[in-house]
């Protein structure tokens, strides 16, 4: 399994990560599930009419962080916007239930990849380990 799939399998079986971004001076965290494999890239999803994309458009830095079963993985890089049809379908095919709320044709949906990312996995009985993608 590769570093992106041992990653991204980790937040699809915590089922929901918590991404942190900045407003100002503000650290801003908020709940997500969107994790997914598009191209070798590691995408989530939003909308860009949610305060969170603008803050990430105005500051791409973020972090995310999951626990699961007494470990928990933290993730930080930058987030990119990718707006083409093709990585929004894959998305909403993943996750079928956002297709009553997002199209792949509009604007409004967003995904997102991550682009100098390094994960940290970590628990209370062994050393952290990290890994970039």
């Amino acid at each position: 399994m590769t570093a992106i799939e041992r990653v991204t399998d980790f937040l699809k079986q915590a089922n929901t990560y918590y991404l942190a971004t900045t407003e100002g001076d503000q650290a801003r965290v908020r709940p997500f599930g969107t994790a997914h494999i598009f191209e070798g890239r590691l995408y989530i999803q939003t909308g860009a009419s949610k305060d969170v994309f603008k803050q990430i458009m105005a500051d791409p830095k973020v972090e995310i962080c999951a626990f699961l079963n007494g470990e928990w993985i933290r993730v930080c890089g930058e987030l990119v916007d990718d707006n083409r049809c093709e990585p929004k379908a894959s998305m909403l095919d993943a996750y079928p239930d956002l297709k009553k709320l997002y199209s792949a044709e509009d604007d409004n949906t967003r995904v997102l990849y991550f682009r100098n990312a390094k994960a940290t996995f970590c628990s209370f009985t062994s050393e952290p380990e990290t890994v970039e993608f």
